[in-house]
Formats: C-alpha cells, sequence, structure tokens
C-alpha cells in the first residue's frame, strides 16, 4: 500500500463494510418494545445508526488484524466504544453545554425528540457500552471481560473524555497554552482512541509491559484527529460535516489552530502520522489498516 489515494480507498471499503455491521448490531441492541420505553429507543436508535464515520469500532478492527481477534469480538468492543462515543454527542449537543441543532446531517436528538429524552437516551447508550463488554458474547474470558469493562470506565470518566469535556468547558472562561489544550485533547478524543487499540491487546491477553508501541500509535493520531479537526472547523464544509463549524473561535476557545496557525498545525499533524506509522514497525501486511487511519485522519474532509 502506498499513497494517502490507497489509504482513503482501504479505510473507505473497510469502513463502509463495518457501518452495515454496526447498524444492524444496533438494530438487534436497540429493538424497539411496544410499551412506553418505545420513544427512549427511538431517540437512541437517532442517535447511534445511519451516520458517523464509525473511526472508533474501524480501529478497533484495524486493531485486532494484529492478533487475528475474531471479527464478531471487535466488531462488539467496537459497538460498545460507539455507545460512549455517540452518548457524548447526545449531551455535548444539548443547551446546557454546545446547545447544537444538527449532529451527522440530522437535527440532534434534542431537537428531534426533546431535552428530557435526549438526556435518558445518552445515559441509556452509556450503559449499554458496559453491557455489551459484560457479555460473554464478546469474549469468553471473563477476566478479559472485566479488563475491557474498566479500561473503558476509565477512557470515559475524569481521566478520560469527561475529564476532558470538563476542561472544554472551562476553556471558555480562560486563556489555554499549548501544553494545556494539548492535554484537553488527550482527554476529550485522545483516551477513547486509544482503548480502542488497547482493547485489542486486552483481548488478545498482550501484557500491559508489551503495548507501549500501540500506546505511542494511539496517542499520535489521537492528536493529529484532533489537530485536522481543528483544521476542518476553520477551512471545512458545513454540509460534509454534518454539524455546525467556528463554533471555537466564537466561544474564545484556544485550539491548535489559534495557538500554531495553520499552516505549523497541518505540519504538526503530519508528523503525528508519521511517528504512529513508524510505531507500527515490525509489523507486516496486518498493520496496513492502522498505516491507513492515521493517514486517512489528515486527509479526511469532515
Amino acid at each position: 500500500m502506498s499513497g494517502p489515494a490507497s489509504a482513503s480507498t482501504l479505510v473507505a471499503s473497510r469502513a463502509a463494510a463495518l457501518a452495515e455491521d454496526v447498524d444492524r448490531l444496533f438494530d438487534t441492541l436497540l429493538a424497539v418494545p411496544d410499551d412506553p420505553r418505545r420513544r427512549l429507543y427511538e431517540a437512541m436508535r437517532h442517535a447511534a445508526m445511519g451516520g458517523g464515520k464509525r473511526l472508533r469500532p474501524l480501529l478497533v478492527q484495524a486493531a485486532s488484524d494484529l492478533f487475528n481477534i475474531s471479527r464478531d469480538s471487535a466488531l462488539r468492543v467496537g459497538v460498545a466504544v460507539e455507545c460512549i462515543h455517540v452518548y457524548s454527542l447526545v449531551h455535548d449537543d444539548l443547551p446546557a453545554m454546545d446547545d447544537d441543532d444538527m449532529r451527522r446531517g440530522k437535527p440532534t436528538v434534542h431537537k428531534a425528540f426533546d431535552e428530557a429524552t435526549a438526556i435518558l437516551a445518552g445515559d441509556c447508550l452509556h450503559d449499554l457500552a458496559f453491557e455489551i463488554l459484560a457479555d460473554e458474547e464478546t469474549h469468553p474470558d471473563p477476566f478479559v471481560r472485566v479488563e475491557l469493562v474498566k479500561a473503558l470506565a476509565v477512557a470515559s470518566g475524569t481521566s478520560g473524555m469527561a475529564g476532558g469535556q470538563m476542561m472544554d468547558l472551562e476553556a471558555e472562561k480562560a486563556s489555554f497554552d499549548l501544553p494545556t489544550v494539548t492535554r484537553l485533547q488527550q482527554l476529550k478524543t485522545g483516551a477513547l482512541i486509544a482503548f480502542c487499540v488497547d482493547a485489542a491487546a486486552i483481548m488478545a491477553r498482550i501484557p500491559p509491559d508489551a503495548r507501549p508501541r500501540l500506546h505511542g500509535y494511539a496517542r499520535d493520531i489521537g492528536l493529529a484527529f484532533q489537530i485536522a479537526d481543528d483544521l476542518l472547523d476553520v477551512e471545512g464544509d458545513a454540509d460534509l460535516a454534518g454539524k455546525a463549524l467556528g463554533k471555537d473561535a466564537a466561544a474564545g476557545k484556544e485550539t491548535f489552530v489559534s495557538l500554531l496557525g495553520t499552516d505549523r498545525a497541518r505540519q504538526q499533524a503530519r508528523l503525528l502520522v508519521e511517528q504512529a506509522k513508524a510505531h507500527l514497525h515490525g509489523h507486516g501486511p496486518e498493520a496496513d489498516l492502522l498505516r491507513a487511519i492515521a493517514d486517512y485522519i489528515v486527509e479526511r474532509d469532515r
């Protein structure tokens, strides 16, 4: 495989197939009951199905390629991560947070339903993630399942995504320097991305002291992803993105682009991608999708 075009083709083909599998599993997990909970399930389906890049499930699949993890196990873990990601978007879009009207090209959950239903839908998607990981269909080894649950809880909480979201809220009231913005994004975006890669090692029973290269890969693509997002927020197309752009600048938040400028930010993203791929040295074709995802992250238009 060579060049960004080849990377985009590989990522697009694998992501398209995976998106169908993700929606199929969500369709099963979120079958609408014929009782007063119906609206809640419909809101969860609205949030979780039929949209998004599915980057996180794809990362789980790509990392699982390294260790010959079963497709079913990788899919279930990927859907669990997607549950956490989607719940965070549902809550992030609420008036008390970012107050957004559009997400993934359709009305946000609180707009399509109402705020109370959106809060409950986010809560239940969060819970569903751990229900999936704790199920023996995900992995036959209960010790592996417990480690997956703990790792995703850490990546989602105060030491991960939610902690980063709190820092992001504080960014509206304070001027953050580059190390603080980097820390914010390592928590808000990077922690879940790191879990996606680490989950494959957990399922393969790779000991923690044998995972530093995987951690380095995840760290670098997590930051590259956020820099690319910041660039898209300034230069992107809102129709392609499926959401409002330019909100960070309007809120006065410091970003990688505001601190580095567009040219340096783009150079830094590319440097991080090359570092990420260097962490995969020693792996062969089984790491091609991980390499392609790294390139795709900075080439994407949404």
